[in-house]
């Protein structure tokens, strides 16, 4: 049964959201002996550990169980030359150890990570050099979408280089209204594409808020997929969708996928593996975890009980759930 978020729950969700782009908190809360060790303890319930070899380690028992996964070093809105070849760096040492330990798995990452707020040229080059090394290594890639005054130059980044590489996808957010038309564009290119719901919060003007008119959008973008047999990872938890997805069998065509974050949902994953359908799972690593969590909790408000009972015992094993 699809289950609608209360009001309640919908204006903590835009707190939330608005929570998350605050850096005076962040700043606060990183730098208080308090409030970060207990929030690390809830972030661990959704992030790897904070380097590759965290995140391998789960994957490849992830990948034993019959998932698919996707590997993320955690960062965005890095805002120096130095920051973003340092990220670039370990997103190419994450492509080696894949190929190294054999994992059929898919690179993401924010293009705001590798130097999209330095110069767009610098981005490009760095995609780039990504693009070519995870080909060499048989690796895909997947661009994440970021706030919808970066889309524009995300979707540029991402064009320019899709024209050499097939193996890198780029993401869209159904909430924008702008959506439908930018994967119109997408579907000439042969790279994959993850459609998402959307985390941010953005102008009234520019989005469709949670409804049942956000929920036919998004399936309206995985029809168009669908149509166009283009690759497509369905990445939400919402059941409804998922549920609409099945009756039409859309899950029976190779090229379609679910994915699920980690630590989030996992008896749907559970189940819809169970039930035929390819399901991806998304890891994550690295130390910049403070906005990741927030936007867990933000999505599924249900997750801040979680998040409470981790706080006060600690973590637990997400792992087991799968």
């Amino acid at each position: 049964m699809k289950r609608e978020m209360s009001v309640v729950e919908l204006e903590f969700a835009k707190s939330m959201k608005s929570v998350a782009r605050n850096l005076e908190v962040k700043e606060h809360i990183q730098h208080s002996d308090l409030l970060f060790p207990l929030l690390q303890r809830a972030a661990k319930r959704f992030v790897t550990g904070e380097t590759k070899s965290d995140a391998l380690a789960i994957g490849e028992e992830l990948l034993d169980k019959g998932y698919r996964i996707s590997l993320e070093f955690i960062g965005e809105n890095t805002t120096t030359r130095e920051e973003s070849i340092r990220a670039k760096d370990e997103f190419l040492a994450l492509i080696v150890a894949c190929r190294e330990n054999e994992f059929e798995a898919r690179v993401s990452f924010d293009l705001s990570h590798i130097g999209l707020l330095v110069d767009l040229e610098f981005a490009e080059e760095n995609l780039r050099e990504l693009a070519q090394a995870a080909e060499k290594q048989d690796i895909h890639l997947m661009i994440s979408m970021e706030e919808s005054s970066k889309t524009d130059d995300i979707l540029a980044v991402y064009e320019n280089v899709a024209f050499d590489y097939t193996n890198v996808g780029v993401t869209i957010q159904a909430h924008l209204h702008r959506s439908k038309s930018d994967l119109e564009t997408l579907l000439q290119f042969k790279g994959p594409v993850r459609i998402v719901k959307g985390a941010y919060e953005e102008p009234e003007d520019l989005h469709i808020a949670r409804s049942d008119e956000l929920n036919e959008r998004y399936v309206e973008l995985v029809r168009m997929c669908v149509k166009e047999r283009k690759a497509v990872s369905i990445a939400t938890h919402d059941e409804h969708i998922l549920s609409h997805i099945q009756e039409k069998e859309y899950f029976s065509y190779e090229w379609i996928e679910a994915e699920f974050l980690y630590g989030v949902r996992p008896e749907l994953s559970e189940s819809l593996k169970a039930d035929g359908a390819s399901v991806r799972i998304y890891l994550t690593y690295g130390s910049e975890w403070y906005l990741y969590l927030v936007h867990r909790i933000a999505e599924y408000p249900p997750n801040i009980y979680q998040a409470f009972t981790d706080l006060i015992q600690g973590k637990s094993d997400a792992l087991k759930q799968y």
